[in-house]
C-alpha cells in the first residue's frame, strides 16, 4: 500500500459517500496487497496520519474526518453492523426531537437487527441494542434524512423503542412527544 495509491483510491471513494472501512473492504480496496502488507500498510498510514483507527477493525479516511465530522460515528456504525438494519433511536434521536433535554455528547444510541454491544470509538461510543422487528415494520418505523447514513426512528416509534428496552422514560417531555412528527 503506497501513499499516493492510498489517497486516489480513498479519494475517489469519498466522493461517493464512503469514508470509514473495515479491514475486510481496505483489503478489497488494495487487492495487490497481501494480508501481512495490508496490516503494515494501516499501520504506517495510521502512524502517516493518512487514517484513524476509529475502534478494532475499523479505519477511517482521515482528510474526510472535518467534511464528515457530524455524521461520522454513523458511518463508523454502519460498518460495525455492516448487513444488518440499523437507525438512531432512543436518546440520541428523542434528544434531536427536543423530547429530552439531556444531549448525549459523544454517544450515540442505535437499535440494530444484528447484536447489541457498546463499542468507543475515537470519536465516541456507540451503544447498539438489539431489535427483533421485522425489516417492514422498521421501514414504517424510520425516515430517511438526506445526508445522513443512518435512518432514523420517527419520534413515536422512538418513545416505543425506549419503552420496550426497559429505559429510563420519566425524562420525557410528553407535551413535546405529542407533537407532529
Amino acid at each position: 500500500m503506497k501513499r499516493m495509491d492510498l489517497l486516489n483510491r480513498l479519494s475517489r471513494l469519498e466522493q461517493k459517500g464512503i469514508v470509514a472501512y473495515s479491514v475486510g473492504d481496505l483489503e478489497k480496496v488494495f487487492p495487490e496487497d497481501d494480508p501481512k502488507s495490508l496490516e503494515k500498510g494501516l499501520q504506517r498510514m495510521t502512524n502517516d496520519g493518512l487514517l484513524v483507527r476509529a475502534a478494532r477493525g475499523v479505519y477511517v479516511f482521515a482528510p474526510a474526518v472535518p467534511r464528515y465530522r457530524g455524521w461520522l460515528i454513523e458511518h463508523i456504525a454502519q460498518v460495525l453492523r455492516r448487513g444488518d438494519f440499523n437507525y438512531v433511536s432512543l436518546e440520541s434521536i428523542l434528544s434531536e426531537y427536543g423530547v429530552i433535554s439531556q444531549i448525549p455528547i459523544d454517544y450515540m444510541t442505535v437499535m440494530t437487527t444484528g447484536a447489541k454491544g457498546l463499542h468507543k470509538t475515537s470519536f465516541g461510543t456507540i451503544e447498539f441494542t438489539h431489535t427483533k422487528r421485522s425489516i417492514p415494520d422498521l421501514l414504517e418505523r424510520t425516515l430517511v434524512v438526506k445526508g445522513r447514513p443512518l435512518r432514523i426512528a420517527k419520534k413515536s416509534a422512538a418513545i416505543q423503542d425506549l419503552r420496550r428496552v426497559g429505559r429510563n422514560m420519566d425524562m420525557i417531555d410528553w407535551e413535546e412527544a405529542e407533537d407532529d412528527e
